[in-house]
């Protein structure tokens, strides 16, 4: 959320109001019930209180997301949550009326197992077609495999596989309670 934050901010001319965001952010949260801090909600409350800061007014635009919060459209506990005085201000805005007869829609199963595969698909691919986006899981899927960072699991010998990939050293020695290990690249051999 907060790298999300200071791209938007930098892309505006605004980086330097990042602060007064994150600390808007905070009281933004505090008036949603103190909503967990995961996609899409930090989303929510990270661009409202942006919203805030830069128009210098709260809550005097809304996001259509926050207006669907405060009226139960993510949750019923999560708008009893909300602060009765922000909520009674956002449910008094002309979009929030657009919005409280609107249900999301709620295909069948046969209409979502048509739009993404068809009956091949077994029901794990069809629940992440429909969450993710079949695009993006075949995008997924297409690119090469995630890049293996340093592992705990195997600390030395990653550290090792790590150390004979480097070109400026000849030779490698580890020495630790008693126990010493030397590794030394032969010309014309990898090590």
């Amino acid at each position: 959320m907060i790298s999300n934050l200071r791209h938007q901010l930098k892309n505006l001319g605004m980086l330097h109001r990042l602060d007064e965001v994150l600390e808007e952010a905070v009281r933004v949260r505090a008036d949603l019930g103190y909503p967990i801090m995961v996609t899409p909600f930090s989303q929510f409350v990270g661009s409202q209180a942006a919203i805030n800061v830069i128009r210098g007014e709260r809550y005097s635009q809304v996001t259509d997301q926050v207006i669907q919060y405060a009226l139960g459209h993510w949750g019923e506990e999560a708008a009893d949550e909300v602060d009765p005085n922000i909520r009674d201000k956002l449910l008094d805005l002309p979009r929030a009326k657009e919005f409280a007869g609107w249900h999301p829609p709620q295909p069948s199963l046969k209409e979502v197992r048509a739009r993404l595969g068809g009956p091949g698909v077994n029901d794990d691919e069809l629940l992440m077609r429909y969450v993710v986006g079949k695009d993006d899981v075949e995008a997924m899927r297409a690119a090469a495999a995630p890049r293996e960072y340093i592992s705990a699991r195997k600390p030395l010998l990653t550290l090792l596989q790590d150390l004979t990939r480097r070109t400026e050293c000849r030779q490698i020695y580890i020495q630790k309670d008693g126990l010493s290990v030397t590794l030394e690249k032969r010309a014309g051999s990898g090590v």
